[in-house]
């Protein structure tokens, strides 16, 4: 099966240039200069003119059932709105199912073809949750790394002086969750339908260095994406002092677990020495503006990791701290965010770099930059073509300036994962979207105990924090 995109503008080596894409089966077969391609019997043919064509973007970091809790939790800082979100996590596997399926489609028509899901599991149900998001993803057709987040310490251990608050009971051990984790890369690991496990241990502020060792240990093993929370807040930069008088980052260093698969949530509080071990490593960050904002973390140190030659990637983060999983804004704000950290103008990110940090650092922090995020022969199809004539895009200007710093509304014009077409005239192919928008109007979400600002560990937060 071939498709030949005509006359279509690409971005090639930083420069809008008009050219013809030759697909074949799943990859890209031909990118040539516009016109040059020959139309043959049983090709399909797609007008390009008017027209803009991206690898896909990859949501870097997100967790899928949190769409059940969009609009719910209060304005709070990490660690209270973590109170919440866990007091009103969904408990049903159709929830998780519907997740998915949620938070692949608003990827998808915000220009995203892969995710990486640091997904909840329903305790006792791990195998049953993660085949309910597996079979989400697979409906949709996205890309997906589903990486179960995992934790070996109690709820209370990721504050700091976290040992004076009421311990819950223990989670799982190290040993039982690595070996939960075994049994789930053998039983849904699946490269070739686009899916993915990922070892996802939650931070060092929750996880054993056994556990956290033990996972790199598995990464290692079987060449996975390994994907940790890192430095979020400033009560984590504490914790890390605290816990072990060094940083987190050379703590992870220490531990061996910073390699090119690494990719790391947040990083807000990180430092320079921690940057250049990021730089030196290869490790990814990934910048989840819009949800550091919603939660007070702060701002991240991009245009520093970005001159040091830190990877970065963007992400949406869960629903509950960004109420979408839109990447386009995701993009924007990821761009316009740092112009205040920096006052030398030369230093601001483009709309050219924040496409790169979206497609092949997004690739790399997934573990599949040898499989997507570039537009070039031999790369696999995960492909988004844009509509230039739309209002939202109009004058016609710069494109990938409006792309990224306007406000883009329904402009995905069709978006191919693998080389499968998902979306045709802005229409998903795959999954009925008025099927999915009624299961999410119909389960109402109970909201009474999360609009309480009174959780207990909110007296032990402000007083660790705040009152200093």
């Amino acid at each position: 099966m071939q498709t030949l995109i005509q006359s279509v503008l690409a971005l090639q080596h930083d420069t809008l240039e008009a050219v013809d894409v030759l697909l074949e089966n799943s990859q890209i077969h031909t990118v040539a200069p516009a016109g040059t391609l020959p139309v043959v019997p049983d090709q399909q043919v797609m007008d390009g003119q008017a027209k803009l064509l991206l690898p896909g973007f990859v949501n870097g970091h997100t967790h899928s059932s949190q769409v059940w809790q969009r609009g719910l939790i209060p304005q709070l800082p990490l660690e209270l709105w973590l109170a919440y979100v866990f007091d009103s996590t969904p408990r049903q596997l159709d929830q998780f199912y519907w997740g998915a399926v949620s938070t692949a489609v608003d990827t998808l028509l915000s220009g995203g073809t892969c995710l990486m899901d640091h997904a909840y599991v329903i305790p006792g149900q791990e195998m049953e949750t993660v085949e309910a998001l597996v079979r989400g993803y697979k409906a949709v057709g996205i890309r997906a790394v589903v990486a179960p987040l995992i934790q070996d310490l109690p709820f209370a251990s990721g504050f700091p002086k976290g040992c004076l608050l009421p311990q819950s009971a223990s989670p799982r051990s190290a040993a039982e969750l690595l070996t939960l984790m075994e049994g789930l890369i053998a039983e849904f690991h699946d490269p070739d339908n686009g899916i993915y496990i990922g070892l996802g241990p939650t931070g060092f502020h929750r996880c054993s260095d056994q556990l956290l060792r033990g996972c790199g240990e598995l990464s290692d093993r079987n060449n996975l994406c390994y994907h940790t929370h890192l430095l979020e807040t400033r009560a984590q930069q504490r914790l890390a002092q605290e816990r072990y008088g060094i940083s987190a980052v050379q703590h992870l260093q220490n531990l061996g677990r910073l390699t090119p698969r690494t990719s790391l949530a947040h990083g807000v509080w990180i430092d320079d020495a921690d940057i250049e071990l990021l730089a030196s490593t290869g490790s990814i960050l990934v910048h989840n503006p819009v949800s550091n904002l919603r939660l007070g973390s702060g701002l991240a140190p991009i245009l520093k990791c970005h001159r040091a030659g830190v990877n970065v990637a963007l992400g949406c983060d869960g629903a509950a701290s960004n109420d979408a999983q839109n990447m386009l804004e995701v993009l924007k704000l990821g761009t316009i965010l740092h112009t205040v950290t920096d006052e030398d103008y030369e230093h601001w990110l483009t709309p050219e770099q924040a496409v790169h940090m979206a497609t092949v650092g997004g690739a790399k922090a997934v573990n599949l930059g040898d499989r997507t995020g570039t537009l070039a022969p031999g790369m696999d199809a995960d492909l988004v073509l844009y509509k230039l004539d739309h209002p939202s895009m109009l004058p016609r200007t710069n494109p990938l300036q409006l792309l990224v710093l306007g406000r883009p509304t329904d402009i995905v014009e069709a978006a191919w994962v693998q080389g499968r077409q998902l979306i045709n005239q802005g229409e998903l192919l795959t999954v009925d979207t008025a099927t999915l928008h009624s299961v999410l109007r119909r389960q109402l979400i109970a909201t009474e105990g999360a609009q309480s600002q009174h959780h207990p560990v909110e007296s032990h937060y402000r007083d660790v924090m705040l009152n200093r």
